[in-house]
């Protein structure tokens, strides 16, 4: 089956926004950076997604005339086989992926990016109920503190553990890196 993988809003956005930490940039990095690796290694095309405010001014980080919608430092180059521009959670509501992954005959996609429980898993859940087969790899995706609602909180590590174990059998195959690239290279 041909595979996609997506690296959503992995871009330089996020660092100015007041949640940012940069305390699991590093392990983030390296698993998103060995999952662009290995498929750049197997052929596997890669679809840049970046999340935009195409409205907003040179003081919203997420608007293009910002100059931060780019990669985020620290991210493997790679020759992206298209690159799309979102403006809602998913990559999959008005950039017109989708009909680029039916023209390529993509029939399974490896979800990977910023942020866990927001974008990718939007993505992930609406891929699953369009009829992709999907991969999440937890350890490619990078979140940031939250409160719960009694306003305790909500740890990065945890809220990947909950987004796993939401999707997993459901709307997903949740894998680590070297099993998802183990995966889709034994096809």
């Amino acid at each position: 089956m041909r595979t996609a993988l997506l690296v959503i809003d992995v871009q330089e956005s996020f660092t100015r926004r007041p949640y940012f930490s940069d305390a699991d940039v590093p392990a983030f990095l390296a698993a998103q950076n060995r999952l662009i690796e290995g498929c750049q290694d197997q052929g596997i095309p890669i679809v840049r997604v970046l999340h935009v405010s195409p409205d907003g001014d040179a003081g919203d980080p997420f608007a293009p005339a910002s100059g931060l919608v780019r990669p985020l430092e620290g991210l493997r180059g790679f020759d992206a086989a298209t690159t799309v521009h979102k403006t809602r959670h998913s990559a999959l509501v008005g950039t017109g992926l989708d009909v680029w992954l039916v023209q390529q005959g993509i029939g399974r996609i490896v979800v990977s990016g910023i942020r866990t429980e927001q974008c990718c898993e939007t993505t992930a859940r609406h891929a699953s109920d369009l009829g992709w087969q999907v991969l999440f790899v937890p350890e490619a995706t990078l979140s940031f503190r939250m409160s719960l609602p009694d306003g305790s909180p909500f740890l990065p590590a945890d809220i990947r553990a909950r987004t796993a174990s939401v999707l997993q059998g459901r709307f997903a195959q949740v894998l680590g890196v070297e099993d998802t690239l183990a995966h889709v290279c034994a096809e």
